[in-house]
């Protein structure tokens, strides 16, 4: 397998309010690999993007493809449907806000300490459907557990 496909998606009930993310990892036959959802506290639908790729990446460090593999000839390839996060990260676009240039700096070194081909690319809404269905799935089961509380 010399390609995995990362599909990553955050967001937040309120901006800021509960944050959550979603990731699929796929192999380069579109098979889904693994998935991962998680509640990240409060926080705003960029800072969500930005975890979410964060967490991909710690993932995919810890991975048996990661460990296993002759780096030099494989290929990582992020899908998000965030431009302004996939332009941030790229370089293409400037990033205002002084609170996320410490997420666009983190994955920037995580990116330059795996030593492998990784892109960050900006596909439609609709194609990020399962990562978003994540998202919402840990959003739902964490204002259940809460509900469940009162």
């Amino acid at each position: 397998m010399d390609t995995i496909y990362i599909n990553t998606d955050g967001g937040s009930r309120g901006n800021p309010g509960p944050a959550g993310i979603g990731i699929i990892f796929f192999d380069d036959q579109s098979k889904q690999m693994h998935s991962h959802k998680e509640c990240i506290g409060d926080g705003t639908n960029n800072e969500a993007e930005y975890t979410a790729i964060i967490r991909a990446l710690e993932i995919l460090l810890k991975s048996k493809w990661f460990a296993d593999n002759n780096l030099a000839d494989k290929k990582v390839i992020c899908r998000l449907d965030s431009k302004l996060v996939v332009e941030q990260i790229n370089g293409n676009w400037k990033v205002k806000e002084a609170r996320l240039k410490d997420y666009v700096t983190k994955i920037r070194a995580m990116v330059d300490q795996m030593h492998l081909h990784i892109s960050f690319v900006h596909i439609p809404r609709e194609e990020n459907s399962a990562a978003d269905a994540l998202v919402n799935l840990a959003l739902d089961e964490q204002a259940k557990n809460l509900n469940s509380l009162t």
